[in-house]
């Protein structure tokens, strides 16, 4: 089992670190949008780095404040 640990300054740091973390959960696209309520391509879309206006300026604010974001996530596929 493993820790990861993750520094996210862009969407495609956001969209691998939710893919790497679906991955270690054993979750399929399909099965994490199930969960979620939302459509399969709505999670293809977030997890190949695709922007939204949303997330571009979150992601300035956090610049011009100085503030980090960090995701970590755990190879153990029976948490969550």
């Amino acid at each position: 089992m493993g820790q990861h640990t993750a520094r996210l300054r862009a969407p495609a740091d956001f969209g691998l670190a939710l893919q790497q973390a679906r991955l270690a959960r054993g979750l399929t696209q399909v099965q994490l949008a199930e969960e979620l309520g939302v459509p399969q391509s709505t999670i293809s879309a977030i997890e190949s780095g695709q922007s939204t206006i949303f997330l571009r300026r979150l992601l300035e604010m956090a610049r011009t404040t100085g503030v980090d974001f960090t995701a970590s996530w755990s190879d153990d596929a029976s948490r969550g």
